[in-house]
């Protein structure tokens, strides 16, 4: 194993668990953003575009969507 891929490992592992303390809005608003984020560069990088543009439009989004489905299961 690299140290890249060791090191993406360590990161994701502490981010994980920095999760344990969030309150579902925020756990909803993480995980929506991270998932608009990947999803935004990945069109991004497919139609030519900027992936850097498609993952900050993509994360915005979903953010505002964990918290909008966050409000809408209270």
């Amino acid at each position: 194993m690299n140290k890249t891929a060791l090191a993406l490992v360590a990161v994701a592992g502490l981010t994980l668990g920095a999760c344990s303390g969030m309150s579902n809005t925020e756990q909803r608003m993480l995980s929506g953003g991270a998932g608009g984020a990947a999803a935004g560069a990945g069109v991004g990088a497919i139609t030519g575009g900027d992936p850097v543009t498609g993952a900050i439009i993509g994360g915005a989004a979903g953010t505002a969507g964990g918290y909008l489905w966050d409000q809408h299961k209270r």
